[in-house]
């Protein structure tokens, strides 16, 4: 279905999840530049913007200024140092949010060449849970899936058993 160099498990889980709670009528801005995923999800008919690579820890202008009535954040939430803050000013009545757990048996992701490219956050479904509830939303559906890798070793084996990503939708409390 995808180029062998993207994530097709998670990209086909995500896409089946957004089918599920979201119509093709409504506008989502998508957090983050345009991306594989921000493409896949144009070609199933969605109207997808994407934010233009501003520092949302430091700039919500555009989440404040956004007509879209969906806002997703898949992959993103981990790199920022505040989503508190992001979470409180997004207009938008729904949310799609995946993040990356937090896995007892490995440190958090750190690029050794991208500055950028690092989690500051790698989640417990419960504190991503409750930072939505604490900003206004309620959980309606999540989901959570393994990222088994092709390698020898324990660290791999226990990829086959424990939950890498959550993937949850919630409404914003009126």
């Amino acid at each position: 279905m995808y180029e062998h160099s993207y994530p097709t498990k998670r990209f086909e889980i995500t896409l089946e999840f957004l089918k599920k709670h979201i119509s093709t009528s409504e506008i989502i801005l998508d957090l983050g530049v345009e991306n594989p995923f921000s493409e896949i999800m144009k070609a199933n008919g969605y109207c997808v913007q994407n934010t233009t690579g501003e520092d949302l820890d430091q700039d919500q202008n555009t989440l404040r200024n956004a007509q879209a009535k969906v806002v997703t954040a898949f992959e993103i939430f981990e790199h920022l140092l505040n989503p508190y803050t992001i979470l409180q000013e997004i207009k938008a009545d729904k949310i799609l949010i995946s993040v990356p757990l937090r896995l007892w048996f490995s440190s958090a992701y750190k690029s050794k060449t991208d500055p950028w490219d690092r989690h500051y956050h790698e989640f417990e479904d419960w504190q991503l849970d409750w930072l939505l509830e604490k900003t206004g939303w309620r959980i309606v559906d999540r989901r959570k899936w393994t990222h088994p890798v092709k390698q020898i070793g324990f660290r791999p084996l226990l990829r086959y058993f424990t939950p890498r990503y959550y993937l949850v939708y919630a409404e914003k409390v009126r």
